[in-house]
């Protein structure tokens, strides 16, 4: 899973870092990264075929761009089709169904097999699902919203909605942004560096509250008490919602892999996973 917008924020911080250049702007051409590396490695290993692949567009819906962003996210990928592509967020400048018919074209023409989205709130799905009947469009197959302990609204609206019309989800951030690491506190002045909410304040701003905070003891004493990771447990608790299709995660090191991997074999306990539920 990737976008044509990820990748670039961190590597242009370390490399600022490294030249010591007081203006990040300064630091450029490396927006995209992501799929430019994801490109090399499948190349590398020949392994396109053995990968389901997503990529999303993130600068707008309008059929101009869909056309244009989805040539340069193949380009950089070394690809000829995306196995998903999604909208990134809903594009309010654009209406949904000019939207839907440019990824309609994109469909028809091999270049992607499944569309979805990605931010929406039911509100929006349903209307991009009328706009798919009332136009004979292909229809969103796939949303990824986020979802963990400290943002688990969608699960109660936008998640049975989905189940009903038979689409898939597969939720981002289930540690909130890392959020759930338990390596913040509430001052902000000690964010480390190089972290998520050092990359980018916007979640920390979306993260840092009182109530997000006591969830994140209750979490700690927990994982104490069952001597366990606290990621370990929060991703289970994201994983083991039924409705769920997959989850993603961010990984820096085969550690975190690792982790996300255990959480999902060994599972979560109901009743554990219905105390953490009512956490305040």
């Amino acid at each position: 899973d990737t976008a044509e917008v990820y990748g670039g924020g961190q590597r242009r911080l370390r490399r600022k870092q490294e030249l010591g250049i007081d203006d990040i702007r300064e630091v450029t051409d490396e927006m995209s990264s992501s799929e430019r590396i994801i490109g090399d490695w499948m190349r590398s290993r020949g392994c396109r075929d053995d990968i389901v692949l997503c990529t999303k567009v993130s600068t707008g819906g309008d059929p101009e761009n869909i056309n244009r962003a989805l040539s340069a996210s193949l380009a950089r990928l070394q690809t000829d089709h995306v196995d998903i592509y999604k909208v990134h967020s809903p594009d309010v400048n654009a209406p949904i169904s000019e939207t839907l018919s440019a990824l309609n074209d994109e469909v028809e023409s091999g270049r992607i097999n499944t569309i979805g989205g990605s931010n929406y709130s039911v509100s929006q799905l349903k209307e991009a699902l009328d706009a798919s009947s009332v136009g004979g469009y292909h229809r969103f197959e796939v949303m990824q919203p986020p979802y963990s302990l400290v943002r688990p609204d969608d699960a109660n609206d936008l998640f049975p909605f989905c189940v009903s019309e038979n689409i898939a989800i597969t939720i981002y951030s289930p540690l909130a942004a890392g959020f759930l690491s338990g390596k913040y506190t509430p001052d902000r002045n000690k964010i480390p560096f190089g972290t998520r909410l050092h990359m980018s304040p916007f979640h920390a701003d979306m993260y840092f509250s009182k109530h997000n905070f006591r969830v994140a003891d209750q979490l700690r004493n927990k994982a104490i008490e069952l001597k366990m990771p606290m990621v370990r447990l929060a991703m289970a608790w994201a994983m083991s919602n039924p409705d769920v299709t997959s989850t993603l995660i961010g990984a820096r090191s085969t550690e975190h892999i690792d982790n996300a991997l255990k959480a999902f074999e060994d599972g979560i306990d109901p009743l554990l996973c219905s105390e953490m539920s009512n956490w305040h």
